[in-house]
């Protein structure tokens, strides 16, 4: 749900799927239902587990948008005032936007945001910062989402950034909220990323296990792992190089949903008529 896009998670889970469910003769239950992507996908997939606890059974997030805003990319909302420039004593120095395996940077965020803003003012770019900002954002006083910075200058607006914090960074919310919803989520949450990530996208997810690892009563009991040296859209895969295993998420993760779901289905519920 978004103040800007409108409320399509409530749409999707409580009128889409169930409708889908009842056409297509599916198992139509919380339990048989299972969340997977990569990228914004990623996000999308963890973020629809915590916001909908009971309604899906397991999420496997691959190289999710940025899932705590301390390191949105590169970035702690929260803390930093520019995000374009690191602020030091002597000099400013440019955040990066993308790199390689390597480290070596093709972009700086500063680079990114300007581009996106000759394609389009007031977030209608299209492209990713703006969409996550139409997304994240509450409505301004032109109709618009209200920037999380000044596109040309980089200054974070710090209202904008404790709205983000209470309604998007999921690793504020899971904190926030583990003692309610933590039992809904346990086994449930999996995570997979590059430790090169070319977006920094490996950022958020350090700050994220670092919370579920540490969650008692009951421990999150699912999984976070990392790809050595491996770029954007790493999946879980440590056999086969990125360019191939970003190629096969369904065989990365239908395996692990099925023996989730053999797991943990209820008494009488059906685990045989769809397996042939």
């Amino acid at each position: 749900n978004s103040a800007n896009l409108g409320p399509y998670g409530d749409a999707i889970t409580y009128e889409l799927i169930p409708y889908l469910e009842k056409k297509y003769h599916c198992l139509g239950a919380g339990w048989a239902r299972f969340l997977y992507g990569g990228s914004t996908g990623g996000w999308e997939a963890l973020a629809a587990q915590v916001f909908y606890p009971r309604e899906y059974n397991g999420c496997y997030a691959a190289c999710p948008d940025p899932i705590d805003f301390r390191a949105y990319t590169v970035v702690d909302i929260y803390k930093d005032k520019n995000a374009y420039r690191v602020e030091g004593p002597w000099n400013q120095v440019k955040r990066p936007g993308a790199r390689n395996y390597l480290g070596h940077i093709s972009s700086t965020l500063e680079d990114t945001n300007r581009h996106e803003l000759v394609l389009g003012t007031k977030s209608r770019s299209g492209q990713q910062w703006d969409i996550w900002e139409a997304v994240y954002s509450p409505v301004g006083p032109d109709g618009y989402p209200k920037p999380i910075w000044d596109k040309r200058t980089g200054v974070i607006n710090p209202e904008v950034a404790a709205y983000w914090r209470e309604h998007y960074d999921l690793h504020s919310i899971l904190e926030r909220d583990w003692p309610k919803i933590g039992k809904d989520l346990e086994g449930k949450i999996n995570i997979y990323v590059g430790d090169m990530d070319n977006f920094y996208l490996n950022n958020a997810v350090y700050l994220m296990e670092d919370f579920l690892s540490k969650t008692t009563n009951p421990p999150y009991g699912g999984e976070v792992r990392y790809g050595d040296r491996a770029e954007h859209c790493w999946n879980g895969d440590p056999k086969q190089p990125n360019a191939i295993s970003r190629l096969r998420y369904h065989q990365m993760y239908a395996p692990k949903i099925v023996e989730r779901l053999l797991k943990t289905a209820p008494p009488g519920g059906d685990v045989t008529s769809w397996r042939y």
